[in-house]
């Protein structure tokens, strides 16, 4: 088998971690390093203030993003799944009842999944259709139930459907529920209003949409919740006591932060700003749809999630009738050194949902920087390895 490249030259993986990131991110990162590299808030010399500033600079500019009152009810994780399993055991008791969807990622459904063998909590996850859409009257069946959480996926990572936040979130403070959102694949491509949205808790990465760099991330926490610590330790505030601190950010965000990530985290939001989320959203669905027209056209290939025309982020997963969809991965990256991912995406429930489960699929997804042209080469280079099976 001719091996055409060596490594990938169109990057169709956005949805795992943005890349290449923009150049600002990199200056803001060696800025960071060079003039902010101490201990922020562990120190009052010139280097620690810079850097408190830099953690600070970074959490106003995501409470602007997000439509968040105070930056301080912003804490910083080193990805989603932190600020997911922060999120999930810092507010879930023993026998408390909680529903989820279908489409949710491992980020979640592991954590429910260990506080139901460990605290006896329970789970419903609530179906959705091929095209990813919520079953309404499961969702209200359950919410009927008096659950004490309700977690839900803004986009799955594997449909690319998008879930109406807004009333999900209604529904559940109308039952008394939190409403906890994992925005993995929509925060930054999507427009996101955390008051608007109904969201108490909002788990978001730093190095996918937001265009910063891996090993940030953060969880907004509404200001009318108290949840339990993940970790405790020094936070360089109000070290003469026992406990951890009550005030925020400081109680959820023991030890040392990544503080030169998180200058490149702000930088990536600002670009993110500056370009607009809608700007961004409309670049990815064209690409999107641009790539389903083309796929539809090839022979038993099957595309999942929303039908084309509809409202999805930047993810395309597909099924081949004839070919393994670990070997057109692998086809795609040797011979054509174009980048996507395949098998179970962390999302075996949502593949359970599509039928996929014991197939697995290919996923491509774009950004923000993703041209027409490396679109137009998956095409082609799908129909090539596909057409020959």
């Amino acid at each position: 088998m001719e091996e055409r490249q060596t490594k990938p030259i169109v990057y169709l993986d956005h949805a795992a971690t943005s890349w290449p990131k923009p150049p600002e991110v990199m200056q803001a990162m060696q800025k960071a390093m060079v003039e902010a590299a101490a201990n922020p808030g562990r120190g009052s010399h010139k280097m620690a203030v810079k850097a408190s500033r830099v953690m600070f600079e970074s959490r106003r500019a995501l409470s602007r993003l997000l439509r968040v009152h105070n930056p301080n009810d912003v804490v910083f994780t080193h990805n989603t799944t932190e600020a997911l399993n922060l999120a999930i055991k810092g507010i879930l008791r023993k026998g408390d009842y909680v529903v989820a969807t279908m489409v949710e990622h491992n980020s979640v459904r592991r954590p429910l999944e260990y506080l139901k063998r460990t605290l006896g909590i329970h789970v419903d996850y609530v179906p959705v259709d091929h095209q990813g859409n919520l079953d309404g009257n499961k969702l209200k069946d359950a919410l009927s139930r008096k659950p004490k959480l309700v977690v839900c996926s803004h986009s799955s990572n594997l449909l690319g459907s998008i879930l109406p936040i807004a009333e999900i979130g209604e529904l559940a403070h109308k039952h008394g529920a939190v409403f906890l959102v994992d925005a993995a694949q929509s925060a930054g491509c999507i427009d996101v209003d955390v008051q608007a949205m109904n969201v108490d808790l909002l788990a978001f990465p730093g190095h996918k949409g937001l265009l910063g760099p891996q090993g940030t991330g953060g969880l907004y926490i509404s200001p009318s919740i108290d949840l339990e610590p993940l970790l405790h330790g020094g936070t360089g505030s109000q070290s003469e006591e026992v406990e951890q601190p009550s005030v925020r950010p400081d109680r959820y965000e023991a030890g040392t932060p990544n503080t030169i990530g998180i200058a490149g985290l702000r930088a990536g939001v600002e670009k993110v700003m500056e370009m607009s989320t809608l700007h961004i959203y409309q670049h990815e669905w064209d690409l999107t749809q641009r790539m389903i027209e083309g796929i539809r056209r090839i022979n038993g290939l099957h595309i999942l999630g929303p039908r084309q025309g509809s409202p999805r982020t930047g993810i395309v997963s597909f099924v081949s009738d004839r070919i393994d969809s670990s070997e057109i991965a692998f086809r795609l990256d040797r011979e054509y050194g174009i980048a996507v991912r395949a098998g179970m995406h962390c999302t075996p429930l949502a593949h359970q949902a599509v039928d996929t489960l014991q197939t697995g699929a290919v996923r491509a997804s774009v950004g923000v920087s993703t041209t027409v042209e490396e679109a137009d080469a998956f095409i082609d280079a799908v129909s090539e390895i596909c057409g020959k099976a």
